[in-house]
């Protein structure tokens, strides 16, 4: 409600008999009725007031400015594509995003088995999250992404190595990164066109870039990750 139509109602609610201001609760308690009702909100005139104020004609012009209002917020970028939100994380010096749905759990590292004949490529071993066995991945050795020279993350803060445990119902594996900002919002017109010179195995599952305190994030695609995971523990 705007200012305006805001003092209209005020103006209709004077003569209001707020009785529960003067001898009920918030007042002195004087009133009999308490005796009976213990509370206010039990008393049958507390109700009438209450339905006289919902049944009180709308003030003048109060209808066509929440109408104005929503016609103005279905104007906003953001209201065509909806607002969406990724989990933010770095491998090395690359920062990388996954849509919220598709994580399930962020852990602390645990120790990977190694797997029979499978000590080297993109499938670790297999850890235990809370009892069950995921297969444990290497999301840079999938991507091709180069972690030789890790970061530290650049800031004050301390950071630490983090496991995230993705997919869906049954198809559900772990990998490590090296940070984990947290949940971010954004909009249509924050993601920009992925560049050319972005590595072929990345390009396949990158779908967007992101800006993002000052820095440029690759917005993973759900479906072909998964389908990609999938082809290298087959």
């Amino acid at each position: 409600m705007s200012v305006t139509a805001g003092m209209q109602a005020t103006e209709q609610g004077q003569g209001i008999n707020e009785c529960w201001r003067q001898i009920g609760v918030s007042g002195d308690r004087s009133c009999p009725e308490l005796r009976e009702h213990l509370h206010c909100r039990n008393c049958p005139t507390h109700a009438e007031i209450a339905r006289s104020l919902l049944d009180r004609p709308l003030p003048a012009g109060y209808s066509e400015e929440w109408a104005q209002h929503f016609a103005r917020a279905a104007e906003r970028p953001e209201a065509e594509g909806g607002a969406r939100s990724v989990v933010l994380f770095r491998l090395g010096e690359e920062w990388l995003g996954l849509p919220t749905t598709t994580c399930h759990e962020i852990a602390e590292p645990r120790r990977i088995h190694s797997l029979p004949h499978r000590r080297t490529g993109a499938v670790l071993g297999i850890v235990n999250v809370r009892g069950e066995l995921l297969i444990c991945m290497s999301l840079p050795e999938l991507l091709g992404i180069n972690t030789g020279g890790q970061s530290s993350g650049g800031g004050k803060i301390a950071v630490f190595r983090r496991l995230i445990v993705i997919g869906r119902d049954e198809r559900r594996v772990a990998f490590e990164v090296d940070e984990v900002h947290g949940m971010h919002s954004y909009g249509e017109r924050d993601l920009i066109a992925v560049p050319a010179t972005i590595g072929k195995s990345a390009s396949t599952v990158i779908q967007a870039m992101l800006s993002w305190q000052g820095r440029t994030v690759g917005c993973l695609d759900e479906a072909p990750l998964l389908a990609m995971i999938d082809r290298s523990i087959a």
